[in-house]
Parts: C-alpha cells; sequence; structure tokens
C-alpha cells in the first residue's frame, strides 16, 4: 500500500514543482504532516519520547529529509523514464547497506532478485528510450542511495527497542519541516498566499497521504521486519508510477512494460520468500546478536 501511494506521488509533485520551488513544496508538506502528527499524538495521548528515541527521530528526520530533497529535486530536472529506473536502485541499494551495519552476509538470492526487479524497471519505463544522464538522474541516484542508508537506519536504531511509530514519525517530520522551511522562509509566506484550489489539494496530498499514512506504515513495518524485505515491497513504486500515470497522465504501456512489471513482481516475491526463510533459519540467539547493532560501534 505505501508503494501504490508513493507511486501517485509522482504526478502530484511533478506538476507542483512546475509552479513551486522544490524547498518551498517540501515545506508545505511537512508542516501540514507534522499538524496531523502532533494532533493524532495528543488525542491518542503518546507518552513523551525520552532522550534516546528523540535523538533517534532527529538523526532519521535529517536522513528523510535529505532523502526528499535529492529526489524530488531530481524528479524536477529529469524524465520520469528516468526517475522511475533510477529510484528504483534502492531495492539493490539496501541489501549491500544492510549486511553492512550488520556484519552478516544476506542470502544470494535477496541480491539476485534485487537485479531481476530493476531489470523489470528498466524494460518498464524505457518504452521512449534511456536518455543521456543529467544532473536531475544523478540527484535521484543519490537519493536512491541515501534512502537505502535511511532504511537501514530505522532498522538499526529502532528495532526491538519499543519505540513508537507515531513519536518517531512525528520528530521525523518536523525535522523536515524545520529544515525545509528555514531553507526558502520568504518562497514559502509567497506559496500560502498565492497557492490556489487545485495546488492546496496536491499538497494536501502529498502531506496526508504520501506522508502521514506512508511514513508511519514505513516505520512500522521495518520495525517488524527487515529492512531488505520493506525495500523490495516499496521497490514496486515504479509499478504504480506507471498505472496511474496511463490512467491519469494518459500515458501508454508498450509491451516491453508489460514483461517489465512481471519482472518486478517476480524479483520482489523471490527476494521475500528467500529473506523470509533466512529469518527462520536463525536461531534467536544469532538474530538478536545479528539484528542489535553493539554499542561500541556507535549505531545502538
Amino acid at each position: 500500500m505505501v508503494a501504490v501511494v508513493w507511486g501517485s506521488s509522482y504526478l502530484a509533485a511533478k506538476t507542483l514543482t512546475e509552479t513551486v520551488g522544490v524547498t518551498v513544496l517540501l515545506s508545505l508538506r511537512f508542516l501540514i504532516t507534522t499538524l496531523a502528527l502532533a494532533l493524532m499524538w495528543l488525542v491518542w495521548k503518546r507518552r513523551r519520547a525520552g532522550r534516546r528515541e528523540t535523538i533517534v527521530g532527529v538523526v532519521l528526520g535529517f536522513t528523510q529529509a535529505a532523502v526528499l530533497i535529492l529526489e524530488t529535486q531530481g524528479i524536477a530536472g529529469t524524465s520520469a523514464t528516468n526517475a522511475g529506473l533510477i529510484i528504483s536502485l534502492v531495492i539493490v541499494f539496501t541489501p549491500f547497506t544492510e549486511s553492512v551495519a550488520f556484519h552478516v552476509p544476506l542470502p544470494r538470492m535477496v541480491f539476485i532478485a534485487g537485479v531481476v526487479a530493476v531489470v523489470g524497471v528498466c524494460l518498464l519505463v524505457s518504452g521512449d528510450g534511456f536518455a543521456t544522464p543529467t544532473l536531475g538522474d544523478l540527484l535521484v541516484l543519490a537519493a536512491a542511495a541515501v534512502r537505502s542508508i535511511h532504511v537501514t537506519a530505522v532498522s538499526a536504531l529502532t528495532r526491538g527497542r519499543g519505540y513508537s511509530a507515531l513519536t518517531l514519525t512525528l520528530t521525523q517530520s518536523a525535522v523536515c519541516a524545520v529544515a525545509y522551511t528555514l531553507a526558502d522562509y520568504q518562497g514559502v509566506l509567497q506559496a500560502v498566499h498565492s497557492f490556489d484550489a487545485g495546488e492546496w489539494i496536491g499538497v494536501l496530498y502529498l502531506g496526508l497521504a504520501c506522508s502521514v499514512f506512508a511514513f508511519l506504515v514505513q516505520t512500522w513495518a521495518i520495525q517488524q521486519t527487515s529492512a531488505s524485505r520493506a525495500s523490495l515491497l516499496m521497490g514496486t513504486e515504479p509499478i504504480w508510477a506507471v498505472l496511474i500515470g496511463i490512467s491519469i497522465g494518459r500515458e501508454t504501456l508498450m509491451p516491453l512494460g508489460i514483461v517489465g512489471a512481471a519482472l518486478i513482481i517476480t524479483g520482489t516475491y523471490l527476494g521475500l520468500r528467500s529473506e523470509t526463510r533466512h529469518r527462520a533459519t536463525t536461531t534467536p540467539g544469532r538474530r538478536d546478536a545479528v539484528r542489535k547493532p553493539s554499542t561500541s560501534t556507535g549505531r545502538g
């Protein structure tokens, strides 16, 4: 479901960046997100975060802010084909970052599945050909790399510690909102006074559906499973971006695109199956040792 929502965010973000700057758009998006999450936090009367939980939330907030500024700026400066292909490389990056973080090799099939999925994305989004890389392409590539680090960091810093997904997401959102607003305070004020109804609907969708809902589910899912499995599921995001582009943007899907979609689904299934088997055959003691980084490394 998160992949579906984030897939739809491409169209909304691409449209809005044609009329407003990236930092302004992200500022408004996360101001709305932070307000909504704060209201939820008050209604559900969550306990106050401890010092350690707050620090973790702030750190993850900065990594999330980096992902989104790179990704959104990249999408604004490249083609949808290139963006959809490059961002999917997070599927391949995450097993590597997770393996390094936890000092344990992942099953070979997880890596093979990631490659299969990326090949599928290549076929899916390359109907018009893969253009020469631009600055936008490089920014999206950087976003994919940072996103893999962020997903792994969420797993390493939160799993097994009983942190509230809502509190963590609220902290991350507040960090993003402050950072983006400080980056272009005047631009934010101008946008507030000049946006029309359609633009506000787009920002509200990005702030509520693509941020509040998606980030809460992402944080909860990663705490319950592994970063690689979450990354594989979220890696189907380009499929939904294309489907929404076809239904709303009236784009066409070529025969190779259909083959690509099948490969992505196959790669996701193979990766999930292999990773699930790997976790099932790991003893509780070994799993705890692997999944809980030592405090001496500075990651715990």
